[in-house]
């Protein structure tokens, strides 16, 4: 008789694989037991003359939720046991798993809601089961067990008591379910008014989809925060609401009802649709369709609209019910500062926002962002990487000989935790020159070294001492009396890619973004270099350039138009002076800086900054990449001009003489755009070929942008060599933490 210890590691807490293993055991009539573990995994003891072939059972067939990454047999002695179990939870961490995302209402479960006989979960606003529904946002602690979330608030009713406890009355999709609830023990939903008074209403989500069809303004509480739905149709309720988040044009996300409704608004084709209908259901940027109903003040000025699907069955009620079938989903939060999580932040925070609260008391314990994804060069990329997704590790083709601490950049940021071959990303957390983002970000690297119980870490940063994320590194350095490594930004940006492909060998890298800090003191941000793990070399770089006014000029594109027309044409056009808040006093002070300039920029980022404003598609900055986004949207059916410069002050030259000629402003800016992929695509064939390096990567903000992606990979095609595109994070500054982990592994 064999018998057999065996340590799951993957995806296997919190979707369904104890009572999978138990059910699986007692088909082929072996005996044992299965547990959770503290670090995230699973233990099994399987004994019995089935045991070979439940191993294998087990490999072959579990369901979809299940994401198996290694199975650690160890052949041990029989114990003798009569049946087969499921045992009380260790604590103890034997080898550390995944912590469970977050994942959107399957199938089956939105049928029992919509259809479904049974009257406890017909029209049920929290339904799910063990292979949906939330996961990462309501733990507290491992292992994945209902006491350690924020269901340990609702006890079991007696019929789900008795589906919890018998596979034949709860199914694999119940039976042992730790989320499992229903309209007897589940989470309440009230409607409030701004104030926080109880709204009287009969059904609170139907009378909010009411408000929302009549044009109020409705914060709705989600899986990780609060999101503000409003009518997206309507140009007076759009303008209301940008006017009370004083948000004047970033674009806002649109929740559909589902892929047909989706599709009235934004073209969707096969990857699309498979991306919105995923268990993840991140929000997607799709063309905008001709004769969308949306208000164009949904967007402003963009091309693409940010469409996702609902991912609980309360909003697929809540959408069901109203007018359009599709809304304005945005973030609850104010500007610049993170998504409330509570009915404490909406009522202090967006009293004056909102109009009414569609609440729940299921408490959410991590704040989760909904994750975005574009097409960039045919491929889906990552814009934030969270919800759906988050805090799955990534593994990296190296390990790692001790844990580490990664504390991202500034940015749009997120942070992480590695140890062995994994880095573990935390959720999207966003800019650090909010406090509450910054205390996110130390309270969520706090948690992730807890669960996987990481000792004595290495701590890594960025190389600028003005960021906030160094500022806690140093603090976390002094509090552990731990070791601190420093990553030059772009090195790091790099590495992320790198890592995202599990590279493992010398490289060269195009890293274009808006800036990071240069080892000589600069702002680089449009940089070739030969990356041969924890060493660079600058090969190449956009040519310095004045940034006048530093971080002012970031804000004020007008600005850097003004440096480009002095580097390119000697004299700068007055009508800039239109187009700064200071007007002609603002920009006699920029002239007079240029002439002595403090700060100077290899900035992509800057460059296509002022190509927006010197093409008057923008000339100012309200959120971030604002700019080069809008300048992306007008190439839109642009054609190609024979641009031939060789570096971007001469494309700046080029562009604005086309400009003036009576070009259409499409096929100058999409020119220009194609024209800075092939200039940085030809310097990274140069580089690749003389240092004899097979891959080029492309990382940054900036390698988002779909028309230089494409002329970077027409140019890398054309010498025979390998383009490398971010796949599983960001090419922003929400992937630099892996980048940062990836640096110390060829380092320590």
């Amino acid at each position: 008789m064999s018998a057999f210890k065996i340590y799951a590691v993957g995806i296997v807490q919190g979707v369904g694989f104890r009572p999978y293993v138990k059910i699986l055991a007692d088909r082929l009539g072996v005996r044992g037991y299965v547990k959770n573990l503290g670090g995230g995994e699973v233990e099994i003891f399987v004994e019995g003359e089935g045991a070979e072939e439940f191993i294998k059972a087990l490999k072959d067939e579990r369901p979809k939720a299940i994401i198996l990454e290694e199975l650690i047999v160890e052949r041990t002695e029989p114990q003798g046991y009569a049946t087969f179990e499921i045992l009380k939870s260790g604590e103890e961490a034997q080898a550390p798993s995944n912590i469970p995302p977050d994942l959107a209402i399957c199938e089956e479960c939105l049928r029992e809601v919509l259809e479904g006989g049974d009257p406890r979960r017909r029209g049920y606003y929290f339904n799910s089961c063990s292979f949906c529904g939330p996961r990462f946002s309501v733990i507290r602690r491992l292992p994945y067990d209902r006491e350690n979330t924020s269901w340990a608030a609702f006890p079991l009713c007696p019929y789900c008591h008795v589906e919890y406890s018998s596979p034949r009355a709860g199914g694999l999709r119940r039976f042992f379910y730790q989320g499992i609830s229903c309209k007897l023990d589940g989470p309440r939903v009230r409607l409030l008014d701004a104030s926080g008074k109880a709204v009287e209403a009969e059904d609170p989500v139907l009378e909010a989809a009411r408000l929302i069809s009549r044009g109020y303004i409705v914060a709705v509480k989600g899986v990780g925060g609060y999101h503000i739905f409003a009518k997206a149709t309507d140009d007076s309720t759009v303008a209301e609401l940008r006017r009370r988040k004083r948000r004047p044009s970033q674009p806002f996300a649109v929740m559909a009802l589902d892929l047909e409704v989706a599709g009235r608004l934004v073209y969707v084709d096969e990857k699309a649709a498979e991306l919105l209908t995923s268990p993840q259901r991140p929000i997607v940027l799709l063309p905008k369709r001709e004769g969308s109903p949306v208000s164009p003040l949904v967007s402003p000025g963009l091309d693409k609209e940010g469409v996702f699907l609902p991912y609980t069955a309360l909003q697929y009620i809540l959408l069901s019910n109203v007018e359009d079938k599709f809304a304005i989903a945005t973030s609850g939060n104010i500007h610049g500062e993170p998504m409330c999580k509570d009915l404490k932040c909406v009522l202090g925070k967006l009293g004056r926002v909102v109009d009414f609260v569609l609440d729940h008391d299921l408490e959410i314990v991590h704040r989760v962002d909904d994750s975005v994804v574009r097409f960039t060069n045919g491929m889906p990329t990552f814009l934030r990487r969270s919800r759906g997704y988050t805090p799955a590790w990534i593994r990296m083709p190296r390990r790692l000989k001790r844990p580490v601490v990664a504390f991202g950049a500034d940015l749009q940021t997120a942070g992480a935790v590695a140890f062995d071959d994994k880095a573990v990303l935390t959720q999207y957390i966003g800019d650090l020159d909010s406090f509450e983002a910054l205390r996110d970000l130390d309270q969520e690297l706090r948690w992730l070294v807890e669960v996987y119980r990481l000792r004595e870490p290495l701590l890594v940063c960025d190389k600028n001492p003005s960021y906030n994320s160094v500022r806690l590194c140093k603090e976390w350095a002094e509090e552990l009396g731990a070791e601190i490594a420093q990553v030059q930004h772009h090195h790091a940006h790099a590495l992320s890619a790198a890592a995202d492909a599990r590279l493992d060998e010398p490289f060269v890298a195009i890293a274009i973004d808006g800036v990071g800090y240069g080892d000589d003191g600069m702002a680089w941000g449009g940089e070739v270099l030969f990356v041969d793990g924890g060493k660079y070399t600058r090969e190449r770089h956009l040519r310095y350039v004045p940034m006048p006014g530093g971080d002012l000029a970031a804000l004020r594109p007008a600005r850097m138009a003004a440096a480009y027309f002095r580097e390119a044409f000697s004299e700068i056009p007055q009508y800039l002076a239109e187009l700064l808040p200071g007007g002609l006093l603002e920009l006699t002070a920029v002239e007079r800086e240029l002439k002595s300039p403090r700060t100077m920029t290899s900035s992509a980022g800057r460059f296509l900054d002022a190509l927006a404003a010197a093409l008057g598609v923008a000339w100012e900055r309200t959120y971030e990449g604002e700019p080069a986004i809008r300048l992306e949207a007008a190439a839109r059916g642009g054609a190609l001009l024979p641009f031939k410069a060789e570096d971007q002050v001469e494309l700046f030259a080029e562009a604005v003489e086309a400009h003036r000629a009576g070009k259409p402003v499409k096929d100058v800016a999409y020119s220009a755009q194609f024209r800075l992929g092939i200039i940085l695509g030809e310097w990274a064939c140069e580089a690749a070929m003389s240092k004899g390096a097979k891959v080029i990567t492309a990382s940054g903000g900036a390698a988002v942008n779909d028309i230089i992606i494409r002329g970077v990979a027409k140019q890398i095609k054309e010498c025979g060599l390998r383009l490398v595109q971010h796949l599983r994070v960001p090419p922003g500054d929400s992937g630099i933490a892996l980048g940062q982990i990836y640096f110390v592994s060829y380092t320590l």
